[in-house]
């Protein structure tokens, strides 16, 4: 599906600038089917663009995420990533990463090298492969790794909803595991209980929180997870592969998840995400689907 975007007659932004026609694309990350996951919205060729306007365009779009491509500055690099969420500017996000990846790719870019890929974000550099359909991410390290302090789980738990109007036991591990947005996990002993978690975010307004449980032996998927990010804007994000990305490290370091697995997300939001964990040469790789859905111009 393609739309065209039809200028103004008369524009400016902030600084004066007259905007352009830029190409833009939408994309459906960690699914088979499109839209069933996690879209992302990618502006091509965004140089020039003032960091005002990327959040203006951000908060326009309200999605998750908004992507803006850019040249890079690392020799080493194929492009930079800069990306917004509505309320403001992450150092790395995994989806949009996967999404803005194959944006570029669909769009023409070329990487430098045979067989990868290689995004500049605020994080630093990210290595990316394609496997089939799928495009996989190197997981980036941790920056807050350890034990979330007792008053911080019990108040997490709290708002969570865990362990109480007898849905399951509570919580049976967590931990930092934040790679740039601030994530932290709770983990519970199924997940049924994290499908029957209702939440009062109220009460944890500026959490960054995933909570994760096994599904039976056998299952389709190894794990369910949900991502609820209050703290910038997301109530609940239907896939998030920053948070499976850490929450992956943590997990087959500590022997709590084999090296290959799927983690099923979104299913309480009606989306059919799967995102795909593999753990190879001391690195974790986080994958899935990426289709483009959308494609025009963006007037920026």
């Amino acid at each position: 599906m393609r739309t065209e975007a039809r200028p103004p007659s008369v524009g400016h932004v902030d600084n004066g600038r007259m905007p352009r026609t830029r190409p833009f694309a939408q994309v459906d990350v960690f699914s088979a089917t499109p839209y069933g996951g996690n879209p992302v919205a990618v502006v091509l060729d965004a140089e020039g663009i003032e960091e005002s306007d990327m959040a203006r365009i951000a908060r326009w779009t309200n999605l998750s995420e908004t992507t803006f491509v850019l040249p890079p500055a690392s020799p080493d690099a194929d492009y930079r990533l800069r990306i917004f969420t509505p309320t403001g500017e992450l150092p790395f996000a995994g989806h949009p990463t996967l999404g803005s990846a194959r944006a570029w790719l669909t769009a023409g870019g070329a990487p430098a090298r045979e067989g990868a890929l290689v995004q500049e974000c605020g994080a630093g550099l990210v290595t990316l492969r394609q496997d089939g359909d799928a495009l996989f991410f190197a997981a980036p390290p941790t920056i807050r790794s350890g034990d979330l302090p007792p008053e911080y789980l019990d108040h997490l738990v709290t708002g969570l909803g865990i362990g109480t109007g007898g849905v399951g036991q509570g919580a049976i591990g967590s931990q930092w595991v934040d790679n740039g947005p601030g994530w932290a996990v709770v983990e519970v002993a199924s997940a049924a209980e994290v499908l029957a978690l209702t939440p009062d975010l109220a009460r944890i307004p500026d959490a960054k929180v995933g909570v994760i449980g096994a599904y039976p032996e056998g299952a389709e998927c190894a794990f369910e997870i949900r991502a609820f990010a209050p703290g910038v804007g997301v109530a609940e994000d239907p896939v998030t592969g920053s948070l499976n990305a850490s929450v992956a490290q943590w997990m087959i370091a500590a022997g709590r998840a084999p090296s290959r697995y799927t983690v099923a997300q979104g299913t309480a939001l009606g989306r059919s995400g799967r995102v795909r964990i593999e753990a190879a040469d001391g690195e974790v790789w986080v994958g899935g689907g990426t289709t483009v859905c959308f494609t025009g111009t963006a007037w920026a």
